[in-house]
């Protein structure tokens, strides 16, 4: 047989190998993760804190090792920002986790006699985002310590190797304060059959997962309990009553730009009432949003999105700068933020859509009313569920958008530090849930209490006989 006859079959070979040995890596570390889970078995809250205290400093100190890999390796955002998200994780994130409980006694109510015991799911499965590998491994890894359960993590296979050494941080942190090996690890030869392997595992109570669409209804497919988040087609409405017009800018372009627009909380889109639209509108070019043309906005959607609708891998997580580059327009080097000024929100217009970039679509509205609409109209393409940033002082103009079909509606504050609870007293996470809106379970912002079972021992309190009772309404 020829060479070239013999090369096709040896490299189906070589693939059915590497297939055949992420599976055995994912069969081993779920059984490595369940044994690790069963050995902590009458561990207490204040034992599981020292843990997670030592994984926190061990993160913090390696945070900006993590960023650079993460920036090397998938080509997405921007590395003093991905600093900025991974001590989020391990410094504000894990104080508020330790100044709670999460297994043991809860709380107890002395007069409905019911005292509430938290108790460990078992063996989590954390599903990682290309977009932000290494502080969500970092988040997840915290969360199930914390909870006192063991995670495997299985990265996107763009950020292997640095979701990987994040949980090696976190791995070792935790055994060398005491934690069994295999506690937290994560799969070294991460594919799609590999992934959907370790969902499925018997060894597996919980699937954590963060990406895309495809990944979500995997997840939910998995055929086990699932918490999972997706995308986010979020709107900001800048009201009459808007408090500082400049301000509101200022706030809004510094979401959207942080890490190059990676998170899905980041505001999509801007709606801003006619009255105050030009002083706003002045600020936000001022403030370094460059206004595309209908040409430029054509060049842009064909660099961001493919021929199906899809966006492009390659042009996710890049600067304004970069993209109108790529696009074939130069803008000045003090932008921040590409603005395409829009009249509708169609699937088929595509610069309407969510967009993993420093990009903004900005619609003038004639009212309040006309905001509400139009904000519905933006999370019915694909962000239900998930944020709404409102700007407004007059509490009869915020109260309206308090009806709107998302988990968070943040008030005079930017969209992505408010909706994961740094500059709003909503619980601080990782991962925000959407709810049934957009086919998830949880609307909250995921923490360690939903990484638990929750035991209510409950004591008579009315004899149990009267059941037989009459008793009239």
């Amino acid at each position: 047989m020829s060479a070239a006859r013999e090369a096709p079959a040896e490299r189906a070979s070589a693939l059915l190998d590497a297939d055949l040995a992420s599976l055995a890596e994912v069969r081993r570390k779920a059984r490595d993760a369940r044994a690790a889970f069963e050995s902590l078995e009458g561990v207490d809250q204040e034992t599981l804190d020292g843990w997670v205290r030592a994984m926190a400093l061990a993160g913090t100190k390696a945070a900006e090792e993590l960023a650079r890999m993460a920036v090397d390796e998938t080509g997405y955002g921007v590395y003093e920002h991905k600093i900025y998200k991974n001590r989020y994780n391990t410094g504000f994130v894990a104080r508020w986790m330790l100044e709670r409980r999460a297994i043991g006694v809860l709380w107890t109510d002395q007069v409905s006699r019911v005292t509430a015991v938290g108790s460990p799911m078992g063996v989590i499965a954390g599903i990682i985002p290309v977009t932000n590998p290494t502080s969500t491994a970092l988040f997840k890894s915290l969360a199930a310590v914390k909870s006192g359960n063991a995670v495997v993590h299985a990265p996107h296979p763009r950020a292997a190797a640095c979701t990987h050494r994040t949980a090696e941080v976190m791995a070792d942190a935790a055994t060398k304060a005491g934690a069994p090996e295999g506690l937290i690890s994560c799969l070294e030869t991460p594919t799609l059959p590999a992934t959907a392997e370790l969902m499925s595992r018997d060894e597996i109570a919980l699937v954590l997962a963060t990406g895309g669409p495809g990944m979500v209804r995997a997840a939910y497919s998995s055929g086990k309990p699932t918490i999972a988040v997706g995308a986010g087609n979020v709107p900001a409405y800048v009201g009459r009553s808007v408090p500082d017009a400049a301000e509101a800018a200022e706030m809004i372009i510094t979401s959207k730009s942080f890490d190059n627009g990676t998170a899905c909380v980041a505001e999509q889109s801007v709606v801003v009432v006619d009255a105050v639209a030009g002083p706003f509108l002045d600020a936000f070019e001022a403030r370094g949003a460059y206004w595309c043309n209908a040409a430029q906005q054509e060049a842009l959607t064909r660099v961001l999105f493919d021929e199906r609708g899809g966006l492009r891998p390659n042009s996710v997580g890049q600067s304004a700068i970069r993209l109108a580059e790529l696009a074939g327009f130069t803008v000045p080097s003090t932008t921040r933020v590409l603005a395409a000024e829009l009249d509708a929100v169609a699937p088929e217009i595509h610069l309407s859509r969510e967009i993993l970039g420093p990009v903004l679509s900005v619609y003038r509205v004639r009212d309040a009313d006309a905001g509400y609409t139009r904000c519905r109209e933006v999370l019915a393409l694909g962000g239900e569920g998930h944020t709404t940033a409102v700007h407004a002082s007059d509490p009869a103009e915020i109260a309206r958008f308090g009806t709107l079909p998302a988990g968070r509606i943040v008030i005079n504050t930017p969209a992505l530090f408010g909706g994961m609870g740094y500059s709003t007293d909503v619980d601080p996470s990782f991962q925000l849930g959407t709810g049934t809106w957009s086919g998830s379970i949880c609307s909250d912002n995921v923490t360690p209490l939903h990484l638990i079972n929750i035991k209510r021992i409950a004591h008579e309190v009315r004899p149990w006989r009267t059941v037989y009772d009459t008793v009239e309404l």
